[in-house]
């Protein structure tokens, strides 16, 4: 009876334990704003599997765009503070500002614009910063930088006294000169500085100095071409000469209306008059012709007004890749903005703040900071110059209908050809980079701590200052 007890015990144990299930509960009644508004009662639950696709999907790659862009400001912000204080130094009335030269031009097979958003998003607000002012030249089509420097620097030469068949064209900016020098105000005396954005314009830029500086002022002569006049001899006849019967007679025109009158052959219409508006319109300029070529380089001498020195130069890089295949490496460059605003940043605050060094020239090397750009792996790159290396890469990104060349072309391609240089004029070049006073003001610029975000939200109370307050 003692076993059968000590067995029973477990389950009455268990039947004390056993509690009965508990009736579901009640469904919240739904939030009277939802119901006043007639919208269903919302209840926390875990989204469906096709749900969770989408919004993994879409959250991680707006997070990838927006750190990415924050990153962005972040670097821009931390070099519009380097140079910021340049805005803060006072100028002489009686003297121009510092003004940069922007040579920008449309990328191999695509328009004008793409470069234009490049310098406004990169470029721009860190001139923008420093006050700086800037001249840009622009070029549609190959050859147009180079047309446009060449002329440049022959308008110099001719204003310094060398002797040339064509006159100066006097416009727009001549007429400024000659006033600016009436009122007494002066050029900017320091360093200039230009400003190349994308390796198309770079050889364009590198080919217009030798062309202004080693060319001719005189457009070389083409050689006339004699124009083969073919005179056609044709047996006159007169009202006293017979015609022969393989000679046809000249049909003439008959007043009266019978059907073997021949009528008169139509006048050509008159072409309408163009209206005056287009006549006033100033005809576009074509691109001259290279005034010299490369091979001319070692048979010509240099100006006697060319400077020892030339502007130091800033090479802006350019990703431009088009292509559907080329699809992965463009979005990973869309999510990777900050490396490019960081490199750009680099060079554009170089320039604002006039740190330069010339440039390498063969098995020559300085001691620099390399930015993305710089490391090339051509095994050949330590043997040229370091003009020639500079955004190498750009130039296999290219449309492959730009670096192809027809059997029938025999024009000089600047784009195509290889950049040739003369020791004369590359030894005379130099570059904007950074020097360590420059970076130690970037550093400093990066450790500032930023306000929190909600800062910017709620509008600053300006403080009531007193009248007397700010008159001294």
């Amino acid at each position: 009876m003692s076993g059968q007890d000590a067995k029973a015990l477990p389950a009455s144990a268990a039947d004390a334990s056993y509690k009965p299930p508990q009736p579901p509960k009640p469904q919240k009644p739904p939030n009277p704003v939802w119901r006043m508004m007639g919208l269903p009662n919302f209840r926390l639950k875990l989204p469906s599997r096709n749900w969770t696709i989408f919004l993994t999907i879409t959250g991680s790659w707006s997070a990838a765009v927006y750190y990415d862009r924050r990153e962005k400001k972040r670097i821009q912000k931390k070099w519009t503070k380097v140079v910021e204080h340049i805005a803060q130094e006072s100028l002489d009335t009686s003297q121009l500002a510092r003004k940069l030269t922007i040579y920008i031009s449309a990328p191999p097979a695509d328009g004008i614009v793409t470069a234009r958003e490049h310098f406004q998003e990169y470029v721009k607000p860190i001139l923008v910063a420093a006050a700086m002012d800037w001249d840009a030249v622009e070029g549609r089509r190959e050859g147009d930088v180079r047309a446009g420097l060449a002329e440049r620097i022959r308008k110099v030469r001719k204003k310094k006294g060398e002797v040339s068949e064509e006159p100066i064209e006097e416009g727009m900016q001549e007429l400024l000169e000659a006033t600016r020098e009436r009122s007494g105000i002066k050029e900017w005396q320091g360093t200039a500085g230009d400003i190349i954005i994308g390796r198309h314009t770079w050889k364009e830029y590198v080919r217009g100095l030798h062309e202004g500086w080693l060319g001719p002022l005189n457009s070389p002569r083409q050689p006339e071409i004699p124009a083969e006049v073919s005179a056609i001899t044709t047996p006159a006849t007169t009202p006293d000469t017979p015609l022969t019967p393989d000679q046809p007679s000249t049909p003439t025109a008959m007043d009266d209306a019978s059907p073997t009158a021949i009528p008169e052959p139509p006048k050509p219409a008159e072409e309408p008059e163009k209206p005056k508006e287009e006549e006033a319109k100033p005809k576009k300029k074509k691109q001259p012709p290279p005034f010299n070529t490369t091979s001319d380089y070692s048979n010509s001498t240099p100006s006697p007004n060319c400077p020892p020195e030339f502007p130091p130069s800033a090479i802006i890089p350019l990703p431009h890749l088009l292509g559907f295949f080329n699809f992965p490496i463009r979005m990973y460059r869309f999510l990777n903005r900050r490396q490019v605003a960081d490199d750009i940043g680099r060079q554009t605050a170089a320039a604002v703040l006039a740190a330069y060094r010339p440039f390498e020239s063969p098995r020559e090397s300085h001691s620099g900071i390399s930015t993305m750009y710089d490391n090339e792996s051509d095994a050949s790159s330590s043997t040229g110059w370091e003009q020639q290396r500079l955004l190498k890469h750009e130039e296999a990104e290219w449309h492959k209908n730009v670096r192809e060349r027809k059997g029938d072309d025999d024009r000089e391609r600047v784009w195509l050809d290889g950049m040739v240089l003369d020791p004369r004029i590359a030894e005379r070049m130099r570059r904007f980079e950074l020097d360590m006073d420059g970076e130690e003001r970037a550093k400093r610029a990066a450790a500032e701590k930023e306000d929190p975000w909600w800062r910017y939200v709620w509008p600053k109370k300006e403080e009531k200052k007193n009248a007397w307050e700010g008159l001294e």
